[in-house]
């Protein structure tokens, strides 16, 4: 017979302790001496006895969970790439923690009403926001919420009343572009991701800097929605305004693969004929044909430093463990914002 789970009052046996003295102890509440808390701990020990998560909750007033916002079509959600490496990310921030995630795919139809009374409601302590477009005012709902959040991929505010951690996107497209310039191509098209998210202009930004500083013109530009079927149209509408095009520096991979497959239905041998650079790698590069050059987008490694901060703003980490095991290399923080640095991967596709 598997012997009954400790009880609250035999950790405070234990501890020579009252009942409120341990459950204040064990539950974060004040009032408790340090030997108090002491003793309670090791008879917690002793005894291997769980804390109730209600009870803690009803002290604490925290939930120990945290939101991750999507505010994309869940058909995306599930088949991107991009959001699988999220959820990796940030599982591995929680993997030493007793936080539970909680999933919010804020669909482009659904009420945002309903979303911000979710985030008022108590019931999350903090938020990720990840893939925000500035039309979905995911940023208005936060800040008029209070609750803690911290945005992966630049927000539009710039007053830096919102948390964010982003890679630098302006250096990607400008390294993209610089790559296929030195290759010695000089009509270099552009597939930008979408207009109202940050990533979509910077990238552009980068493209558009990199072609004037070298003293050309700028190719055909047009805009898609990080997906494959997009891109593929962006493609055949670049090859129809300018045949002649050498290169195409692509905003995402799965746009790059989109552009390949309508290159390859038009006769253009890749790289002998038109070079393709994408942005992300994250494991469509290399099953391409040819394999992708690509800009690394390194997603966990945001996710992981967006949940690192929100943990610290919430109390959960101390300054000292807010970024322990993180590399910092090449990263810039500023207040309120980390930007991690960009890195190119040369493979067959220029």
């Amino acid at each position: 017979m598997n012997n009954p789970m400790p009880t609250l009052e035999e950790v405070a046996a234990e501890a020579g302790v009252s009942r409120s003295t341990a459950s204040r102890a064990i539950n974060g509440g004040s009032r408790v001496s340090p030997q108090a808390q002491a003793a309670v701990e090791q008879a917690i020990a002793r005894l291997g006895y769980t804390p109730n998560r209600a009870a803690r909750s009803l002290v604490t007033r925290r939930t120990e969970s945290i939101g991750l916002i999507f505010p994309e079509p869940d058909v995306r959600v599930l088949s991107d790439p991009f959001f699988g490496s999220v959820i990796r990310g940030l599982n591995a921030a929680l993997k030493d923690t007793d936080i539970q995630l909680v999933l919010i795919i804020a669909q482009p139809e659904d009420s945002l009403g309903r979303i911000e009374r979710y985030l008022t409601n108590g019931h999350i302590d903090g938020a990720i926001v990840v893939s925000h477009h500035y039309k979905d005012q995911l940023e208005e709902i936060i800040l008029k919420s209070r609750l803690p959040a911290v945005f992966v991929g630049r927000p539009s505010s710039t007053d830096g009343a919102l948390h964010m951690v982003d890679v630098d996107n302006v250096a990607g497209g400008r390294v993209a572009t610089e790559h296929l310039i030195a290759r010695g191509r000089t009509k270099i098209a552009h597939i930008s991701g979408p207009s109202d998210m940050a990533a979509g202009q910077d990238r552009r930004d980068g493209w558009l800097q990199a072609v004037q500083a070298a003293g050309l013109t700028p190719g055909p530009c047009h805009e898609a929605d990080f997906t494959t079927s997009m891109g593929a149209q962006a493609m055949e509408q670049i090859l129809s305004e300018a045949p002649d095009i050498d290169a195409v520096f692509a905003g995402s991979d799965l746009m790059a693969l989109g552009a390949l497959r309508v290159l390859e239905q038009n006769g253009k041998r890749v790289p002998e004929d038109v070079s393709v650079v994408g942005y992300d790698d994250l494991g469509v590069a290399e099953t391409t044909v040819p394999p992708l050059t690509t800009v690394i987008n390194p997603v966990a490694e945001m996710t992981r430093w967006a949940t690192a901060e929100l943990l610290f703003r919430l109390g959960y980490l101390s300054e000292a463990e807010r970024f322990s095991g993180l590399a910092t290399e090449g990263v810039e923080t500023r207040p309120n914002a980390i930007i991690l640095p960009t890195v190119l991967v040369e493979r067959a596709s220029s």
